[in-house]
């Protein structure tokens, strides 16, 4: 006889799945609340409408930490800009240009980013006093990769309503954000940055070697080939600096009262293009259509991207692009001497373009 089979002691019932998975979405949305309500508490942002009114430490550089900065209504002057500007003291630049600055400079920051924090700015303070932009690369020379950052600004939190803010918040960096903030009001981690948005240098120029740095500029120096076309040889006004009209605009949408001033800021010598060479002309085509925006609406306009004896000393720079802090304060005494004094230096480490 054979035998039978085992009986199955344990029947699977519709109801027992539908139990299981009620219970699984309760515990999945109570944790999704409950992550989100430390965020809207905690809004590392401020743009939460009826989040808890006490102070909120910066503890990172990403783009939508930076408007709390002006909704405070301390500051009534900024610094626009890359991290080409980064190291422009904002309370430095206010004990010499006077005003209140905050810094909204910005590790690749777009030209497009940049009209938009200027837009923001601008509707968001009463009376803007001195507005700084830093016109480097991201203006003159637009590339390929600058629409993919676009689109990863977050508008949202320059646009001036903050209800819409609460759609973008349920996110992984928001809640690390969040965390942070969190540890930072307990004294467990250092903000990231000052109340006005400086980030400084300290403790990195502290351990700055000079020898390192010239070989990470010489790594990186570009090897300029004179190009078959001069740019003489083509009609100047047909080149495209796509950029520039936005410039034009955000700079004429400020108030007439408004100081506006104009850097190109400094680069190693050995970033500059090399004599004659197409990009040089290119360069100097697109410094003389900034000359022609600013001296047409008033700003002043300042330029330190040039052979000088600032820039052919490597230990004045960390790379081809990026300058020392002490440089940065060397650099805001100079733009304020620009401003009051309108003449050039004796030794041409910079020019004053439209005074």
């Amino acid at each position: 006889m054979m035998g039978s089979f085992p009986k199955v002691s344990a029947v699977w019932r519709p109801s027992t799945w539908y139990t299981s998975v009620r219970l699984f979405l309760a515990t999945f949305g109570g944790a999704l609340l409950a992550l989100y309500i430390v965020i809207v508490v905690v809004d590392p942002y401020g743009v939460v409408p009826f989040s808890p009114p006490f102070e909120r430490p910066l503890v990172s550089s990403q783009r939508q930490m930076y408007p709390q900065i002006l909704r405070t209504g301390r500051y009534d002057s900024i610094v626009v800009g890359t991290s080409t500007s980064k190291l422009l003291d904002p309370a430095a630049l206010g004990r010499v240009l006077g005003g209140h600055f905050a810094t909204f400079a910005m590790a690749q920051a777009t030209a497009r980013e940049q009209v938009e924090i200027l837009d923001y700015f601008a509707r968001t303070v009463p009376a803007p006093r001195v507005v700084l932009i830093g016109v480097d690369h991201e203006w003159c020379y637009r590339n390929g990769t600058a629409g993919v950052r676009e689109r990863e600004f977050p508008s949202w939190a320059y646009d001036g309503d903050r209800w819409n803010d609460l759609l973008y918040l349920l996110n992984g960096p928001t809640l690390e954000s969040a965390l942070h903030a969190l540890g930072s009001m307990m004294g467990r981690y250092p903000a990231h940055l000052r109340a006005d948005g400086f980030e400084g240098d300290s403790p990195r120029d502290a351990i700055y070697d000079v020898s390192l740095a010239r070989q990470v500029i010489a790594a990186g120096e570009p090897r300029a080939v004179r190009d078959a076309l001069a740019l003489s040889e083509a009609d100047p006004d047909a080149i495209a600096f796509e950029a520039l009209p936005w410039l034009d605009g955000a700079l004429a949408a400020l108030p007439a009262e408004t100081r506006k001033i104009l850097v190109f800021p400094p680069v190693d010598a050995r970033a500059l293009p090399a004599a004659g060479s197409h990009a040089e002309a290119m360069d100097n085509e697109c410094k003389r259509r900034v000359t022609v925006i600013a001296r047409r609406l008033g700003a002043i306009l300042v330029d330190f991207r040039l052979v000088s004896p600032l820039t052919t000393e490597d230990a004045n720079f960390w790379d081809l692009i990026h300058y020392r802090l002490g440089v940065g304060y060397r650099l805001i005494d100079d733009i304020g001497r620009s401003v009051k004094e309108g003449r050039d230096p004796e030794d041409g480490h910079y020019r004053i373009l439209v005074r």
